[in-house]
């Protein structure tokens, strides 16, 4: 991906970092320093640093899965709506798809029962007061447990598209199930732009990725299906006497 950056290289998956992804800790840091001065804004720079490190855990969770079934992973690439495991090749079976999709959202699961007991056994952590560490706390469990609900919406190619096509897969061809995902992923496109306009501008870019992401597949699709007809067709020539 142009642009990008390596940072760290961890299981043999180069971490990336967009260039794009510096304007977050700057804008969240100046918000934060508008509203509480320096302090605030440390405390919002650092929030969103431990928001993308969750980020991060949550990628390498459809590498790891991926690696299980054979799928090389190079890089994991963090943008300022979130990451991008870049995988060599999607998993062929539907099953395999569906573990891969589904042990990202895994991983905040995991994150957020943690933070919780956390927060269960004690009043908070000492690093600035006990009550600003402790919301920090809170704050990342929340969120954890938003990004697996919002993964799980069914936009292709996100989480929840890749689990709807491992489903249909099941029952329909692998084209199919695809057209149909990428399709659905597509109308949520365009509920996100209305959510954007409506509530959080954060969704045009999110929408903008899903939308593109989509038409990407289509065509993929596409050009499959015509190469899978031309093989057709010359067997069916060759088998001619």
């Amino acid at each position: 991906m142009k642009w990008s950056y390596r940072i760290a290289r961890i299981a043999g998956i180069d971490v990336r970092i967009h260039l794009s992804f510096v304007l977050l800790p700057v804008i969240f840091g100046f918000i934060g320093w508008r509203e509480g001065g320096l302090a605030a804004a440390g405390e919002s720079v650092l929030f969103i640093l431990l928001l993308f490190f969750c980020v991060v855990l949550h990628e390498f969770g459809h590498a790891m899965a991926g690696r299980h079934f054979g799928i090389r992973t190079p890089d994991i690439t963090l943008l300022p709506i979130g990451g991008v495991a870049h995988m060599e090749r999607i998993p062929e079976k539907p099953w395999q798809e569906l573990v891969v999709a589904l042990a990202g959202p895994a991983v905040n699961v995991v994150i957020a029962v943690v933070l919780g007991a956390i927060l269960a056994v004690t009043g908070g952590l000492w690093i600035v007061t006990p009550d600003a560490w402790r919301t920090l706390l809170q704050n990342l469990m929340t969120i954890n447990l938003a990004l697996v609900a919002f993964n799980l919406i069914p936009a292709f190619p996100m989480d929840g598209g890749r689990v709807l096509r491992a489903v249909l897969g099941f029952f329909l061809p692998f084209t199919t199930s695809s057209r149909i995902a990428a399709r659905t992923g597509q109308v949520m496109a365009l509920l996100f732009v209305a959510g954007g306009f409506l509530w959080n501008p954060m969704l045009l870019l999110i929408a903008f990725f899903v939308f593109n992401g989509a038409r990407q597949e289509i065509e993929y699709i596409r050009q499959r299906e015509e190469f899978d007809a031309l093989v057709a067709d010359m067997d069916s020539r060759e088998d001619r006497p």
